[in-house]
């Protein structure tokens, strides 16, 4: 039968009104991505503070974005089950504790359990996978990649608003005192979540699955455009963490100032708020692969002329503009697509699985960029492999199938 058959929502279902979900998952969006977003302004105080090479910050982040991808899976299996509420509520607590325990950590360890582990599990129950769940369920699927575009770009334009404060609060407050303010400001998703409480959850009923947990797994990975999907994603992960970490010292190792770094990440967040809005709203009209193949291959375009173009701060605000308009604007076609082919009902899980191949893909570019920039003193191999990436992306996105899958009918009793 097709997909279309499966219930998403009973018709006699409460919905959240679409203006609630998108108001009060974009601001936490905003907030939990946006904080993440300027980790890497840290980079350089807390090594030189703590006098830790830069492999030991880049391993933390590394973990963190491991730990994200891997614990959002069964986030969104929580999330799928009991709601978005429970599972935003002990996100924030987490993150406020992980940001603590960053500023406060007094070896590499333990740096990296709170850094790491802490916050990974934190943005797991606080980000993308869990919003799109609460949007999935209660859009319609006419406007499901507008309404996931507008939550992407939220989380750009906490990028935004967000690099240029932590920018401010290190060079006021000192390193420390900086994260402690933006642990008591990740506090603030918790009343946020309570306007995404969905009533068909308050009962425990839950929302209805023709499917169990395993049977949607394995009906996933045997199905060969997921299989791409989260080939892709991977790739995703890789340019953008290692951007948004690195970028700072690399910028800095060539005699810019601090300041144009920020400019520079501040730059992609605001731009990206276009791009991923312009995505989701091209989704509800064009084959969102073809979106998909354009930007990894825009963005190997555009970090190749970086690379070529004598560096200045002029050429770096022309690339903070252009890759942000590529940044997160694979977010919203993505998620579309899986919620297209599989339905909504096991969403946020699905979806987690695809971004733990992006954190996999984080951790790699985060890592191999402190890596070998301690090994050879320049941040050179990784660009390469960004670029080179990119143009594998784009290939493996072409074959991707949109079409709702076409399950067989379910037994009937009797």
């Amino acid at each position: 039968m097709p997909i279309g058959y499966i219930p998403e929502m009973s018709k006699h279902a409460q919905r959240l009104s679409i203006n609630q979900i998108l108001v009060c998952g974009a601001a936490i969006v905003t907030l939990s991505m946006g904080i993440r977003h300027g980790f890497g302004l840290w980079l350089q105080p807390v090594t030189q503070s703590q006098n830790w090479s830069r492999e030991t910050f880049a391993f933390a982040i590394a973990i963190q974005n491991l730990v994200w991808g891997f614990s959002g899976i069964f986030a969104g299996m929580l999330a799928d089950r009991f709601g978005a509420f429970r599972v935003i509520l002990g996100g924030s607590v987490l993150y406020a504790l992980g940001l603590v325990g960053m500023a406060y950590a007094s070896s590499a360890l333990l740096f990296s359990l709170t850094t790491g582990v802490l916050i990974g599990l934190a943005q797991a129950g606080t980000t993308y996978a869990i919003v799109y769940g609460v949007i999935g369920r209660n859009v319609p699927a006419n406007r499901r990649s507008w309404a996931m575009g507008i939550a992407a770009a939220a989380g750009s334009f906490g990028q935004f608003l967000m690099v240029p404060t932590e920018g401010l609060l290190i060079s006021n407050l000192g390193w420390q005192q900086a994260l402690v303010v933006l642990a008591f400001a990740s506090l603030m998703m918790m009343p946020l979540a309570a306007w995404l409480r969905e009533p068909h959850f308050r009962d425990g009923a839950g929302h209805f699955r023709e499917q169990s947990i395993m049977q949607a797994v394995r009906e996933a990975f045997r199905y060969r455009s997921f299989q791409l999907l989260t080939a892709g994603y991977f790739v995703c992960g890789f340019q953008v963490v290692f951007i948004g970490v690195h970028m700072p010292s690399y910028l800095k190792d060539h005699g810019l100032s601090p300041q144009v770094a920020s400019y520079s990440l501040a730059l992609i967040g605001l731009f990206n708020v276009f791009g991923t809005y312009a995505a989701g709203v091209l989704g509800q009209h064009m084959p969102k692969k073809n979106i998909l193949a354009f930007i990894y291959l825009t963005r190997a375009a555009v970090i190749s002329v970086f690379l070529l173009v004598p560096l200045s701060p002029m050429t770096v605000y022309v690339f903070s503009a252009v890759m942000g308009l590529l940044w997160l604007s694979t977010v919203p076609p993505t998620n579309a697509v899986v919620a297209q082919i599989f339905g909504v009902a096991h969403l946020s899980m699905l979806s987690g699985f695809v971004f733990f191949s992006h954190q996999i893909g984080s951790f790699m570019g985060v890592w191999l960029g402190g890596f070998l920039y301690d090994r050879t003193g320049s941040y050179d191999i990784v660009w390469y492999i960004a670029i080179a990436l990119g143009v594998l992306a784009a290939l493996v996105n072409l074959p991707v199938k949109e079409a709702a899958i076409i399950r067989a009918p379910a037994p009937q009793a009797g």
